[in-house]
């Protein structure tokens, strides 16, 4: 049973942090070291692919409508090679622009970045880090390109800089979001269009480590029950959270989110520092 409430409140910390720009990887590194929890079940590479699984779920099933557009849209202008005036097509074919670079860093640097920084005194600070940018992001970023103005450089430049996101404590939608801040988005066309990112990033990550899986390096021996737990709570409280982000930054800033990892850096720097 113990295990069970852990998975569940993994997912939920999982769900609720990948779409907020506070860092999923951070708190997942984080949580168990607050709650001094030791389970190997915890960072297993089968828990963190149900995990990821029940996030992409909440992405395809909140945002199906888009998809629905964008993926026929797409391939029509793929069969033409044009957009005409097509802002569908346009926008499908800057997503995979921007999906290029990122899943490139994620190739090349996910495993080395993961070594340097998965240390809890170093995700701490990397939340300072993630946050500065954040809040530098918000203030200097313009505030009136809609998604429809987004440009393929600036595409590219939002993908490119998931290679930061690679980094415990730094965040995904949170450096996405600072990238379309600064190239001039609005918040809610930042964050759409970095959740609208992150769906195939997302499955293509949950795709290169299931292989692992298949070839049978799960790493440890799990059972089916916290695996379902984890990926139900992930995709409910992820669903919460999209709908909450896109709502809230239609008429707030990102302080918010800047104050809750320089409060939580704060507190795990105190911890770890009392605990070495």
């Amino acid at each position: 049973m113990e295990i069970i409430v852990q998975a569940l409140i993994m997912g939920i910390v999982q769900g609720l942090t990948e779409f907020v720009p506070v860092s999923s990887s951070g708190h997942l590194v984080i949580v168990p070291y607050l709650f001094d929890w030791h389970d190997p079940f915890l960072t297993s590479l089968a828990f963190s692919v149900m995990l990821h699984l029940g996030t992409l779920v909440a992405l395809l099933a909140y945002f199906r409508s888009d998809w629905r557009r964008l993926v026929p849209a797409g391939l029509a202008a793929a069969r033409d090679r044009s957009f005409g005036n097509d802002p569908e097509r346009r926008l499908a074919w800057l997503l995979v622009a921007a999906t290029i670079p990122a899943a490139l860093a994620g190739l090349l640097f996910d495993k080395a970045i993961e070594s340097q920084f998965g240390e809890v005194g170093r995700v701490a600070v990397m939340l300072v880090v993630g946050g500065l940018i954040l809040f530098v992001a918000d203030r200097i970023g313009r505030r009136d390109r809609p998604i429809a103005r987004i440009t393929l450089p600036v595409a590219v430049g939002i993908g490119a800089a998931q290679a930061l996101a690679l980094i415990p404590g730094i965040s995904r939608s949170g450096i996405s979001i600072s990238a379309g801040r600064l190239a001039g988005l609005d918040r809610p066309a930042a964050a759409r269009f970095a959740f609208l990112m992150a769906t195939p990033i997302t499955a293509g990550a949950i795709l290169f480590e299931a292989r692992k899986l298949v070839a049978g390096e799960a790493g440890v021996d799990v059972s089916i029950g916290p695996l379902l737990v984890g990926m139900i709570a992930a995709l409910v409280s992820g669903l919460a959270a999209i709908h909450f982000m896109l709502r809230f930054l239609q008429t707030r800033s990102l302080d918010l989110f800047v104050a809750y990892r320089l409060v939580l850096a704060g507190v795990v720097l105190v911890a770890w520092l009392g605990l070495r």
